[in-house]
């Protein structure tokens, strides 16, 4: 499993990511699930979650067309807005899910499913994010749900709900994923550190700050233990119960 979040703030995007790929008492890796391109026009992100050889197999097929792009197999660089991109990535998830599936007839309808989170800006447009299904359609983020999830969203979504602002500056936004990711990690195995973060400032048309968020990472510990005591600082300030 995996947890995947992406935000839209007033000044820009905001991607975090874990790279847990099995988990169990002797048996954890890792993989990344964070990818991007720019080509100085357009500035794309994408977030993976679901089967490692599906994820893994599109954003080969990224990869190949950005090298030899043609009429049947363009490339994701160099279009005329995210919508037409979010589309062929879509169109490849299917494709790709399909490709895996023929012939496997006792193989679990989800087996070869995967979710992704697309986001960035192509020249002439505002930022804009959409969360990818298995079946290639894709829903955008508007006002009403400025942020997507995949992958262990329950743990970690109620900190979102109650605390994002899209008017929220970079830092505080990242704290705030932060909070989310270690709830998560603390509730299930099968998400965890390290996690990949990059920020995406509007109209600057190539990945911000990115960096990777070791276990042993003091600011992400410090989030973590202030975090819980805030939590237990709040708990007893509750009225008590009458039993």
């Amino acid at each position: 499993m995996t947890y995947c979040v992406a935000l839209r703030l007033d000044r820009g995007l905001v991607f975090m990511s874990d790279t847990r790929t099995n988990a169990g008492v002797d048996n954890i890796s890792s993989c990344r699930k964070m990818f991007s391109w720019s080509d100085g026009e357009s500035s794309i992100t994408l977030l993976t979650a679901g089967n490692l050889a599906t994820t893994q197999a599109v954003v080969s097929l990224i990869n190949e067309r950005l090298k030899s792009p043609g009429e049947r197999s363009p490339s994701i660089l160099g279009q005329p807005s995210m919508f037409v991109v979010a589309r062929m990535v879509g169109d490849l998830l299917k494709e790709e899910i399909a490709r895996a599936g023929a012939g496997q007839m006792n193989a679990d309808a989800g087996t070869f499913g995967a979710t992704l989170i697309l986001g960035g800006q192509v020249r002439g447009s505002a930022p804009r994010l959409f969360l990818i299904y298995p079946e290639g359609n894709f829903i955008e983020a508007g006002d009403d749900m400025p942020w997507f999830q995949s992958g262990e969203t329950k743990y970690g979504r109620p900190i979102l709900v109650r605390a994002f602002d899209p008017a929220m500056s970079f830092a505080a936004a990242v704290k705030l994923l932060m909070v989310s990711y270690d709830s998560t990690i603390k509730a299930n195995l099968s998400v965890g550190l390290p996690l990949d973060l990059q920020i995406y400032e509007t109209d600057s048309f190539q990945p911000g700050k990115t960096l990777r968020i070791e276990a042993d990472d003091p600011q992400y510990h410090a989030i973590s233990e202030g975090w819980s005591e805030a939590l237990r600082a709040a708990f007893e300030q509750l009225p008590d119960v009458e039993l």
